[in-house]
């Protein structure tokens, strides 16, 4: 049983590390925001959450025992813990993959959103396996939990901002090289290259092939797997078109997730246009005016539509988004568009051969959330192959 947390980045290392287990000949179940996974039967996750109640944990788990399933892998977060969504469960493994601020306000503070993510390594109790991100400020908070083994990883060129205990394993990824074309490292000696791009995906490799290996995967068999892998669906999913320009839907909703999204595009785009929003819903409405101004940093043109406003007035949310973009120094087109589809149909019109389109927010999100409760099937991903036909 293992268990994965963070802020950015959880599905992800969840979908990567359920496919390396597969490859290795171990059944394996699989549950995130993305999907729920029981020895190779996939199903949408529909429910706008990403950790279901302890109910449908529980039977998802029995579910899996009576497929076959000797592994699962479940994404964590802070809101399920609060919750106790994660108790009864007994962890092998939990996974620390990276902490920025969010759900502040849910949680009270930062300090109390970390204690909230520590809990699942609480729950180790000193018997199970404690992996780390070595480069995240928070490393040795994390590491103070009881482990019976510790695992560290981190690329080389990210210094290490803790000390592992005695006996620990660490894993470092090395050669590190990121382009359009995805990306390549080396652990332990053997080369990792794969379609997924961005030096992001190079630490959900790392991490999962780490782990992978720890379980009784050679290093092998996931390099293999990695060379072939497809998009992980809505976190950095190119769209197929034949205009030249690269679409690229991603789920970031965080100020360090967006800033990591577009770093991966910007060095390969002629000119980089964004689709990007804020949720309602009292979600930490502090973040908005950062959302703003890292497009205004990096975009070329900046195009602001309503994601999931909830009960929110959506103008007071855009207005929020949008007074952050202005006070970037790139930005020479600001546009507020609020129905989401005709800026997405706006960003594609304004892209021209070798530019970037980025759409974020929801990425492969099924719903859009309105007020009274109200919601409308949606998916960015389809909204622009209709734009595109």
């Amino acid at each position: 049983m293992i268990g994965v947390t963070g802020t950015n980045g959880k599905s992800s290392v969840v979908w990567i590390l359920t496919r390396m287990l597969e490859e290795g000949g171990l059944r394996v179940a699989a549950s995130s925001s993305i999907e729920f996974q029981i020895a190779g039967a996939h199903q949408e996750n529909r429910f706008k959450m990403t950790m279901p109640g302890r109910w449908h944990v529980q039977q998802f788990l029995r579910d899996a025992v009576r497929a076959g399933c000797t592994h699962a892998v479940l994404e964590v977060t802070s809101e399920g813990i609060a919750q106790h969504r994660h108790r009864f469960v007994d962890f092998d493994a939990a996974v620390f993959l990276n902490l920025a601020p969010e759900h502040i306000e849910r949680h009270g503070g930062y300090a109390n959103y970390r204690a909230a993510k520590g809990k699942l390594f609480a729950a180790l109790s000193g018997q199970g396996f404690s992996v780390v991100n070595l480069a995240d400020k928070e490393a040795q908070y994390f590491l103070k939990f009881p482990a019976e083994r510790y695992l560290g990883f981190h690329l080389m060129d990210h210094r290490s901002t803790a000390r592992l205990p005695s006996g620990a394993t660490e894993a470092v990824a090395e050669g590190v090289r990121s382009g359009p074309h995805g990306v390549q490292f080396t652990l332990d000696g053997v080369r990792f290259s794969s379609p997924l791009r961005g030096t992001t995906n190079v630490e959900n490799l790392l991490v999962s092939a780490a782990l992978a290996r720890a379980f009784g995967v050679p290093l092998e068999t996931s390099a293999s797997l990695a060379a072939n892998l497809p998009d992980i669906p809505g976190r950095l999913e190119a769209i197929p078109n034949n205009r030249g320009i690269r679409i690229v839907v991603d789920y970031a909703h965080t100020p360090s997730a967006l800033e990591r999204v577009y770093q991966s595009v910007r060095n390969d785009a002629k000119q980089m246009i964004c689709v990007l929003g804020a949720a309602g819903g009292g979600r930490d409405s502090w973040k908005r005016p950062e959302l703003g101004a890292i497009a205004g940093t990096y975009c070329d043109v900046a195009i602001v539509a309503d994601e999931d406003p909830y009960d929110e007035t959506p103008k007071v949310i855009r207005d929020a988004v949008l007074g952050g973009i202005q006070k970037g120094k790139r930005t020479r087109d600001i546009r507020d568009i609020a129905d989401r589809k005709a800026a997405i149909a706006a960003a594609i019109a304004a892209g021209k051969p070798g530019d970037a389109v980025v759409i974020t927010g929801k990425g492969c999100e099924p719903w859009m959330m309105l007020a009274a409760g109200k919601k409308i099937p949606w998916d960015d991903r389809q909204i622009v192959r209709d734009v595109l036909s």
